[in-house]
């Protein structure tokens, strides 16, 4: 790691201790001040999967005490050395593996294995509640307390892979899906006349029109808004109850969530056929967390433009961008697989694994390429997970992660052969060869 510029010591023992390269503000060598952001963003990616998981009554010790010392090691004046700072994101990404396998395994036991699912993703007569978040408890609860009241239950964003699990898809008035991705919040909940309830990160401050009718629970806090806490959800079901019926509108698009591990692998003799024949040159995850920028089209774009023997896995909002794409199967193989969340990111960890063991060959020989978007906290946790397990070749963009320097780049691209993505067409050509 000797590409890296540590930091000015001058300036850290210069009179009166400004430390300012801690900060980055003086420009000269930030490198270890955002090499302690991007830990700092693992840590807070890691603390979100962990949170879920004890929320379900499933903890580990061990995650408990890397996280302990890791924050200490982003204290001011502890940590001034890069390359121990790149030892701890590699060791981030080991133990948000193993967070992540923790969640999974909770959301499993809780709620059983997602099974392949189509959400509607209009709206049926009458009072509505929709929810946004990952929150599953909190969604389980609500069901149970909306039973039989009339309301209908949908989901958001986050929320969209609760309809694969049989726990949870059981509850009839567990009706779709509204919305895309999470910043539509203010366009969405302003034109649905329904209570909303926010369950985890990625709830947006509201708009005024529609801030009486929200309400939060679990780690989420807006100004003016009313908290749950626990899980007594009668005020929002008050609320739903005193609002207007929604129309009945579906939709001509169905969204399909819910492919599991197991899903995935029940096809596995017919996708080592199809390789082997030609019949499947290459699989694609394409996701990751989507921001409101133009500049996110790249993704609808590269999924419109693959050829008919490509495979798409994706997961996170990412998926939105192309979600409502049909783009058919492969001999019974779907070419759009929706794993879930970033919360079921371990999903794909998992299939790929199992691909190894399929083909006999190693991640980096497999017919499969990355393409990912917007590196901010769970997916910084998860890109160093995928670094740390040696997965080489990954596109990431539009933009660099906001921790990102010169120094690093050449770092993720040297050591990594971490790659920006440019024109679709053209990086299309690069990845199918």
């Amino acid at each position: 790691m000797t590409q890296l510029n540590m930091f000015c010591y001058q300036c850290s023992q210069a009179a009166g201790g400004t430390g300012c390269t801690v900060s980055g503000v003086c420009g000269k060598a930030p490198t270890v001040a955002r090499l302690q952001d991007n830990l700092k963003y693992a840590l807070m990616g890691i603390s979100a999967y962990a949170y879920h998981a004890r929320e379900l009554g499933h903890s580990d010790p061990e995650v408990d005490k890397f996280l302990e010392r890791a924050l200490y090691m982003v204290l001011t004046n502890v940590n001034f050395d890069a390359e121990s700072l790149v030892a701890l994101a590699i060791e981030a990404g080991k133990v948000n593996l193993r967070v992540m396998r923790l969640l999974k395994e909770a959301h499993i036991q809780a709620y059983g294995e997602p099974v392949p699912t189509q959400v509607p993703t209009g709206t049926v007569k009458g009072k509505g509640i929709l929810v946004t978040g990952h929150g599953l408890k909190a969604l389980e609860e609500l069901l149970k307390q909306t039973q039989g009241t009339g309301i209908n239950i949908y989901t958001h964003s986050e929320m969209l892979p609760a309809h694969g699990y049989p726990g949870l898809k059981k509850y009839p008035h567990l009706v779709g899906n509204l919305g895309k991705a999470w910043y539509d919040q203010k366009k969405l909940f302003a034109e649905y006349p329904v209570a909303i309830l926010a369950t985890s990160n990625c709830a947006l401050i509201p708009r005024e029109e529609y801030r009486d009718r929200m309400f939060t629970t679990g780690p989420v806090r807006l100004p003016g808004v009313r908290h749950i806490e626990g899980h007594d959800f009668g005020p929002v079901i008050e609320k739903a109850l005193s609002l207007p019926d929604l129309e009945e509108r579906p939709e001509e698009v169905n969204l399909t969530t819910g492919f599991s591990k197991s899903a995935i692998l029940s096809l596995a003799g017919k996708i080592k056929e199809l390789v082997e024949a030609g019949r499947i040159r290459r699989f694609l995850l394409v996701g990751g967390c989507d921001s409101p920028t133009k500049k996110n089209e790249y993704y609808r774009e590269l999924v419109k433009n693959l050829p008919g023997d490509t495979v798409v896995l994706t997961l996170a909002c990412g998926k939105f961008r192309f979600n409502d794409l049909e783009l058919g199967d492969i001999e019974g193989v779907p070419r759009l697989i929706d794993l879930g969340q970033c919360n079921d990111a371990i999903v794909a960890v998992e299939v790929a694994s199992a691909l190894t063991e399929l083909f006999r060959v190693g991640l980096n020989e497999l017919p499969l390429t990355l393409v990912l978007m917007w590196m901010e906290q769970k997916a910084v946790a998860i890109l160093w997970s995928l670094l740390a397990l040696g997965i080489k070749g990954i596109y990431i963009g539009p933009v660099l992660p906001a921790w990102v320097n010169d120094d690093i780049l050449k770092v993720l691209t040297e050591t990594y052969d971490v790659r920006l993505i440019g024109d679709p067409k053209e990086d299309l050509v690069a990845i199918l060869g």
